[in-house]
């Protein structure tokens, strides 16, 4: 590491250390545990997605911390978790989302769901929290009375939310985590297959595998690597595209329409059809372990394609030549038609590592350790997403979550 980069690496690093704390918030009103905050306009939000990379972030900095610390970060990581079960309703939906927004004694996601509006799912995170904070304790003995509260969530995405094709879908374009993603945004209910939902609920079912198998349930542990099997092999056949190379979202909502006679030849057999909009997310099977050697390859090159993807700070989160290229400041949508997400620079730095292309990935996690470190030079402060043209900040100062990540991929690549 060059003396520039050592110097916003140590920039981030100190930075991150002193507002760690801010982010791990304690219980109040019906949010009945500690919970990980994202920071900037975040404030008393437990967001699903977010609380696990915030989570990982600091817990990949244990050693930085004192003891208490590392305790207080372990018990707000726990109750990440404990909350989302706290709202679990007995159908077994749980919520995206708690907050109080003083409208209730519950949170809005759970009210609407009462009222019979059908609604988006915990993301595929929890048990990958619940694995994470487990593998840091030493043991899995204070999750194992969810082990029931497990089975109910996925029995409710394996009827809501999984098709005939074997992949999962989003019934609608709301908190999806990649706001307006457009392979799912403005899209109709229940089409669409995203990527972003499949390859990150692989790693959902490892982790029930995983945790089951901890919980000595080897029954449960053998249905969930079952299902991870069949999805990952649902992934290859429906979402690989061997004429791109690239990873896609796919449309579900194709079917033979009965019409008099006029369909009564050879109707659809094909089960999906190709979203063929590159975004970011193209690249999560390399991280969760999907991808074939060949198909990696050639991954990695539209990782390093200025034309589409790569950025002197990282990864586009939307190729540069498609049509929806934007890179305004927004929030509900929040943008992730171009502009930098440190999450997004982790998830392709990392799963090109897993694949032995080192040089490439410790490349990306060079480019968004200075990303951080001259925000912070210039700023003061971290924002949630970037200009991949500039680097300079969009919008919502303040913010930290998964840009903690920058340093993790750091540790993780060897970079430092």
């Amino acid at each position: 590491m060059n003396e520039a980069l050592q110097a916003d690496y140590d920039r981030a690093k100190e930075y991150i250390l002193a507002h760690a704390k801010d982010m791990l918030k304690e219980p109040y009103s019906f949010i009945h545990y500690p919970f990980i905050d994202p920071g900037s306009v975040y404030h008393g939000n437990v967001w699903d997605w977010d609380t696990y990379w915030s989570a990982y972030g600091l817990l990949s900095l244990w050693d930085c911390f004192d003891a208490p610390m590392q305790q207080k970060i372990l018990r707000h990581a726990m109750g990440n978790v404990q909350n989302f079960f706290d709202h679990q309703l007995p159908d077994g939906y749980i919520p995206m989302m708690i907050v109080d927004d003083g409208k209730g004694e519950e949170t809005y996601l759970n009210r609407k769901h009462r009222e019979g509006v059908r609604m988006n799912m915990h993301k595929p995170f929890l048990a990958c929290q619940t694995l994470l904070v487990s593998e840091k304790k030493g043991s899995a003995d204070w999750a194992k009375p969810y082990a029931e509260a497990f089975r109910r969530y996925m029995d409710y995405y394996d009827t809501y939310f999984q098709q005939r094709s074997g992949l999962y879908v989003w019934h609608d374009d709301i908190m999806i985590g990649m706001d307006n993603d457009p392979a799912s945004f403005g899209r109709p209910q229940d089409s669409t297959a995203n990527i972003f939902l499949n390859a990150f609920m692989v790693r959902e079912l490892e982790s029930l595998e995983k945790l089951y198998t901890l919980w000595q349930m080897p029954e449960e542990a053998a249905r969930y690597a079952a299902k991870r099997q069949a999805l990952t092999e649902s992934i290859q056949a429906e979402c690989w595209d061997p004429r791109d190379g690239f990873f896609y979202s796919v449309d579900v909502d194709i079917r033979t329409r009965p019409y008099d006679w006029f369909h009564k030849g050879l109707g659809v057999f094909w089960k999906t059809i190709p979203i063929r909009i590159r975004v970011w997310s193209g690249f999560i099977p390399l991280y969760a372990g999907i991808a074939t050697r060949e198909q990696a390859e050639k991954m990695r090159r539209w990782a390093a394609d200025e034309e589409t993807f790569a950025s002197p700070f990282g990864i586009r989160t939307l190729a540069r030549n498609e049509k929806m290229y934007d890179l305004s400041a927004t929030n509900n949508p929040s943008n992730w038609l171009g502009p930098i997400w440190l999450i997004a620079n982790y998830i392709v730095c990392m799963g090109l590592e897993k694949y032995g292309y080192h040089r490439e990935a410790q490349d990306i996690a060079a480019r968004s350790v200075h990303l951080l470190g001259q925000d912070l030079l210039q700023h003061g402060c971290l924002h949630e997403y970037y200009s991949p043209e500039t680097g300079e900040p969009v919008m919502n100062g303040g913010f930290i979550n998964w840009n903690v990540l920058a340093l993790s991929m750091a540790k993780e690549t060897g970079l430092v």
